[in-house]
């Protein structure tokens, strides 16, 4: 098994590991990803455990990671879209993306669609697990991907940007239904990790001592990647193991969901993909 793991999820990759699997990393920081590089391989004794670099709020660092990889020519077994960004200011990239968006979503569907050839290779056993979050529950699937109308809220962009993760799901499921890929988005829950604490200080004070662990965080995102595949419905939601729903009963976003088209090609567009 090959999994490409966009940021270190300590917990999942120890677990990935333990199964013999070779593990890609995907760390903007070098310093941070070689000391959970170190940590993972002195805990397992696996070598097949591997560092690469990449800005993935960079379309241009996507586009030169995902060349570099492909030349391993290796199959992709899982790709797990973990990196993520709850920014509270509105901040505009050297690309001109608003941050949340470029890694939340942007960048989660460029790495998607230039990973799909080497997933492809894997196929039956390939998948696609993206990590969203409860919040976006309370979140339409909007047009406006940058969040340029009205008074900017990092908390909002976060929730729409993850709303957007699940339509996506259900659309990659769709478009690749023919080509032995698997693809599932999951709530970890609310887990006590430095994101949360940095990103979310009033909440996380508040429900301190009550959060998930990391390792329960992560459980989900683990178990997706090796159940097998039969026992799985791509393009769904998952939570503690289970399927749950896209859609609270009275937040009426259900809808929102068929704007999903076009703003796939928007992004096609900003990520100058053919």
């Amino acid at each position: 098994m090959l999994a490409l793991v966009m940021l270190p999820l300590r917990v999942l990759l120890h677990g990935i590991d333990l199964l013999g699997a070779t593990v890609y990393m995907v760390c903007r920081s070098k310093e941070k990803g070689e000391t959970a590089l170190s940590a993972i391989r002195s805990k397992t004794g696996n070598e097949n455990v591997h560092l690469e670099l990449c800005d993935l709020s960079s379309i241009t660092e996507i586009k030169s990671f995902a060349n570099r990889f492909s030349l391993k020519d290796k199959p992709v077994h899982v790709l797990v879209n973990n990196a993520g960004v709850l920014e509270n200011n509105r901040l505009i990239t050297s690309e001109g993306f608003e941050l949340n968006f470029a890694v939340n979503v942007l960048g989660t569907y460029t790495i998607t669609e230039l990973m799909v050839p080497l997933l492809e290779k894997a196929a039956p056993d390939a998948r696609v697990i993206t990590v969203s979050s409860g919040g976006m529950y309370t979140a339409h699937l909007t047009d406006d991907l940058e969040f340029n109308s009205g008074s900017f809220d990092g908390m909002e962009q976060y929730a729409r940007n993850k709303r957007v993760q699940v339509a996506l799901t259900e659309k990659w499921s769709e478009m690749y239904k023919e080509k032995g890929i698997g693809f599932y988005s999951m709530h970890p829950g609310w887990a006590e990790t430095p994101g949360v604490a940095k990103s979310m200080p009033s909440f996380n004070e508040r429900f301190a001592g009550n959060l998930r662990t990391s390792e329960e965080g992560a459980d989900t995102v683990l178990w997706l990647a090796l159940q097998p595949k039969e026992k799985l419905v791509s393009g769904s939601f998952y939570f503690d193991r289970a399927e749950a729903p896209k859609h609270l009963k009275f937040a009426a976003t259900a809808a929102s969901h068929a704007r999903i088209d076009p703003i796939v090609d928007v992004l096609r567009s900003m990520a100058n993909l053919r």
